[in-house]
């Protein structure tokens, strides 16, 4: 059983292409998304969401995963992008 006092390792989005004014937060199991675009945010809300499908799948949580483990994920979902 762990530590109620530990803090656990999630996921947090931040968007920054937001000019509606509106701000966007979105709360869920392992994540917290901040910001963005309606777009942007709902992006990042599918992958947090395929994020947690991927954990389950492997029976594990966040804290669990290795570095590796978690960049192959996060390749496989497309977590990072290359803007130039």
């Amino acid at each position: 059983m762990k530590d109620k006092g530990l803090i656990n390792k999630l996921l947090l989005g931040l968007g920054f292409d937001c000019k509606d004014g509106i701000w966007r937060v979105t709360r869920g199991r392992n994540f917290r998304l901040f910001g963005g675009s309606e777009e942007t945010h709902e992006e990042m809300q599918e992958k947090a969401i395929k994020m947690n499908e991927q954990l389950d799948k492997r029976k594990k949580t966040l804290d669990d995963l290795s570095m590796e483990e978690f960049m192959e994920i996060a390749e496989k979902l497309k977590m990072f992008k290359n803007k130039k």
